[in-house]
C-alpha cells in the first residue's frame, strides 16, 4: 500500500468508506474514545473540520477502546455521543484496534509511515493524529496531548500545497 487513497474501512454506520473517494483531499486521521481525558478535543477537531472542510479539510475518528476500555459503547453509542456532546459532524468510523495482530490495515500503514518517539511503532493512547496531504502520504504524526487547535498552521500548508 502507498497511500491512503489504497485503504478502506466501515463508516460508524456500517456503510463501506473507500479513502480513494477522498483524493486530493487533506486528511486528519484520529483514534478516538468518548470515556478519555482527551475526549473534549472532540470540540476542537468540530471546530477544524468546520473551518476547513470548504478548503478540502477530511476528518476522520476511528473510535478505539483499546486504551482503558475507554470506549465500550457500540457504534451507534459512539455516534450518538459524540454527536450530543460535541456536535461533531466530520466523518466516524466504526470502531476499530489500533495496534497489535488485530490493528485495522491503515493504522498498520501509518505507524510505519510516521514511527512515533525514538521509532516506536505502537499508538501509545487515544488522540493520536496523523495529518495526510492531498497526495496521500502521511506529513505527521501528533501525540494525544497535541490539542487540534495547535495544528492549524500545519494543517493550512498541506491545504495549500498542491496534490
Amino acid at each position: 500500500m502507498s497511500s491512503v487513497y489504497d485503504f478502506e474501512a466501515q463508516s460508524i454506520s456500517g456503510q463501506p468508506a473507500q479513502f480513494a473517494s477522498q483524493r486530493g483531499k487533506v486528511l486528519l486521521v484520529v483514534n478516538t474514545a468518548s470515556q478519555c481525558g482527551f475526549t473534549p478535543q472532540f470540540a476542537g477537531l468540530e471546530a477544524l473540520w468546520q473551518a476547513y472542510r470548504d478548503r478540502g479539510l477530511v476528518i476522520v475518528g476511528f473510535p478505539s477502546n483499546e486504551f482503558g476500555g475507554q470506549d465500550p459503547g457500540s457504534n451507534d453509542e459512539i455516534a450518538s455521543f459524540c454527536q450530543l456532546n460535541y456536535g461533531v459532524s466530520f466523518p466516524m468510523m466504526s470502531k476499530v484496534e489500533v495496534n497489535g495482530d488485530g490493528a485495522h490495515p491503515l493504522w498498520k500503514w501509518l505507524k510505519g509511515e510516521a514511527p512515533g518517539l525514538l521509532g516506536s511503532q505502537g499508538i501509545k493512547w487515544n488522540f493520536t493524529k496523523f495529518l495526510i496531504g492531498r497526495d496521500g502520504k502521511v506529513i505527521k504524526r501528533y501525540a494525544p496531548t497535541d490539542k487540534p487547535e495547535a495544528l492549524k498552521k500545519d494543517i493550512e500548508a498541506a491545504l495549500a500545497a498542491k496534490a
